[in-house]
């Protein structure tokens, strides 16, 4: 069995939905797994913030204009009368339910509960339109198996135990389809595991099942040697290892969610990235192989900044470092970066929110400087020690890019340049002419 996620421009209307259904409709079975259509989450975002705001009235003004959006979907999705009433019906409960929380006390358990909404309205309408056509399908709700710990981590027994129940009390049936992103806390309570869920979603679900395979279906025909936005000539990357794309998503990458892939690299199921508006499209296939001596893409990260820590005094201090990192766990402030020296160290961050905390307590240990508007730039690959060279052939591409920090040695699929925001479009257009054209 596989499994294959389809992200919300892939459901983003009736006429998606319906390329959808002929996508998966090949008679070999699978659990599909569908995303809110696109849009839907962030106006469900924007009503949780009129009711934060104690507004209800925009609140409702937001709820009947996405209603009506609906309707005008499920009147053009289905061809019986039956069909389209019995989902007219689920999404009259749906926005009814919506303003129920408009007449109460509104909380975090409230707004979650509210931006899940959307995974249930697509899994509804996509297995109503199955059934109308005659398909072999069921829905398994995905509240019924998704759960996480006390620790907000994936409870993997859990939903390997309760699927597996769901699976066998729909036994027979060929297509099984889902929610992404929704899931149930350790205390029952409806949860989510973050924006791009949908993604850990299929990799939890494979992983629980040992699918032969992952498929992740998005608008875009696989993961790119370069940002298509900004580089010219760029070409979709055919393979690379579970640890390039969680390097390549982490740094920039935006067709994959970077924790996403980590229950299908413990797994070892091969996860694909593919595109629905170009289904013959080859796509870019993720595994635990590696392909020797090559480099294999380049991305970027935005809104850096670096922090420098110089301090004569502490030179070669034991518990130095540690007391500097400490600070950035006190305001659990995480870093991309770092560069030591025998006098001082500096470190990439890309959250600011406790920056002037940071820096006062930085102040106490030695003299810190700051360089904002920062952007790392990631190039990912084969890049082991031995392969003699590899490091060179990309730093030569930056020899006219000004470079505030290097970051090599700490994997062998990465090396990071810091560099001037000002600067990205010109470095990540030399590195694709240098490495790739």
């Amino acid at each position: 069995m596989k499994v294959m996620k389809f992200g919300g421009t892939s459901v983003g209307s009736p006429q998606r939905m319906k390329e959808v259904v002929k996508l998966i409709s090949d008679n070999e079975q699978k659990i599909v797994v569908l995303s809110a259509m696109s849009g839907t989450t962030n106006t469900l975002v924007e009503i949780a913030d009129y009711l934060y705001k104690k507004n209800p009235e925009g609140a409702n003004e937001t709820i009947n204009a996405l209603e009506a959006k609906y309707k005008r979907h499920v009147a053009e999705l289905y061809s019986t009368e039956e069909y389209r009433e019995r989902t007219l019906d689920f999404v009259k409960q749906e926005f009814d339910y919506l303003r129920s929380f408009t007449k109460g006390i509104f909380t975090m358990f409230e707004e979650k509960i509210i931006v899940g909404q959307g995974e249930l309205l697509s899994t509804n309408m996509v297995t109503n339109y199955m059934l109308e056509q005659g398909y072999n399908t069921c829905l398994i709700p995905a509240l019924e198996f998704m759960r996480t710990d006390k620790n907000a981590e994936p409870d993997l027994e859990y939903i390997r135990e309760k699927l597996q129940a769901q699976l066998e009390e729909h036994e027979g049936k060929t297509i099984y389809i889902t929610q992404g992103f929704i899931c149930r806390n350790a205390y029952g309570e409806v949860d989510n595991l973050q924006r791009g869920g949908s993604d850990y979603t299929a990799s939890l679900i494979g992983a629980a099942i040992d699918a032969s395979e992952i498929q992740i279906w998005t608008d875009i025909d696989g993961m790119h040697n370069n940002d298509p936005r900004f580089v010219e000539k760029t070409q979709p990357v055919s393979q690379l290892h579970f640890e390039e794309a969680a390097e390549l998503a982490y740094f920039g990458a935006k067709i994959l969610h970077p924790t996403c892939v980590q229950p299908a690299k413990f797994a070892g199921i091969p996860v694909k990235l593919l595109n629905t508006m170009d289904p013959a499209a080859p796509g870019t296939v993720i595994s635990n192989d590696t392909e020797y001596r090559k480099i294999k893409a380049v991305a970027a990260k935005d809104n850096i900044t670096a922090i420098n820590i110089t301090s004569s005094r502490m030179l070669l201090a034991y518990g130095f470092l540690r007391k500097v990192f400490e600070i950035f766990e006190t305001y659990k402030t995480s870093i991309d970066m770092v560069c030591t020296s025998e006098v001082g160290v500096s470190v990439s961050i890309d959250n600011k929110t406790h920056l002037t905390q940071i820096l006062n307590e930085l102040k106490k240990f030695g003299t810190v400087k700051v360089d904002e508007d920062m952007c790392i730039i990631c190039v990912v690959g084969d890049l082991d020690w031995q392969n003699v060279g590899f490091e060179s052939r990309v730093t030569e591409a930056l020899h006219e890019i000004p470079v505030r920090m290097i970051s090599y040695g700490g994997s062998n699929h990465n090396i990071s340049f810091l560099i001037s925001a000002n600067d990205k479009k010109r470095a990540l257009q030399a590195l694709s002419d240098h490495l790739f054209n």
